[in-house]
């Protein structure tokens, strides 16, 4: 979902390269410190996916190029440049297999980043629910919702699992400079719950 047409419109943009997912994440399509994360992991795969019937080496040259590429997409994230080190990892212990072999290895690495992301979001839910009890007033600051990770949410996450335990909660969201992340995407996200 390109973030920064929402909530205007829902724009799902498709992305087949690593250079095109990291202008995505510089451009702001992809916001949000696990999405980031998760989008690079995704990056890795699809360029190890886009490269498998090329040469070996340019195979492998594409494969540091996208790294390079995705690692410069945004400096300051944290998540970003775990995920590529595991993507890294992975790769490097798969140097001695077939193209094919490492492709679906890679993706086969982004989707388990992406499932412990929403499972680490949902563990979270389960365990900050139980801090708000029925009737809480919750202020949210910029959007740390589904949109933001791969699924489920961090801090909206909380809410949503104690809203799906029958608590009645409400919130207040802010507006979040420069892009108004909590009022547009925060905002967004409940309404669609």
């Amino acid at each position: 979902i390109d973030q920064r047409a929402l909530p205007a419109r829902t724009d799902y943009l498709l992305y087949d390269s690593a250079a095109g997912v990291a202008e995505a994440i510089r451009s702001m399509v992809i916001r949000g410190a696990p999405a980031i994360g998760c989008a690079a992991a995704y990056g890795i795969a699809l360029e190890a996916l886009r490269l498998r019937r090329e040469p070996q080496e340019t195979f492998s040259s594409g494969l540091d190029q996208a790294f390079d590429v995705l690692a410069r997409s945004r400096p300051t994230a944290v998540n970003l440049f775990w995920a590529i080190e595991r993507m890294r990892a992975r790769l490097s212990a798969l140097r001695e297999c077939g193209q094919d072999e490492i492709a679906a290895a890679l993706l086969e690495e982004a989707r388990a980043i992406s499932a412990e992301d929403v499972q680490i979001n949902r563990l979270m839910g389960e365990h900050g629910s139980a801090l708000l009890h029925d009737g809480a007033r919750v202020l949210t600051h910029c959007n740390a919702g589904a949109l933001a990770t791969a699924g489920h949410g961090t801090a909206l996450g909380v809410i949503r699992s104690a809203v799906a335990s029958g608590k009645k909660i409400t919130v207040i969201v802010d507006e979040t400079r420069p892009f108004l992340q909590g009022a547009r995407l925060t905002a967004w996200e409940l309404q669609q719950d």
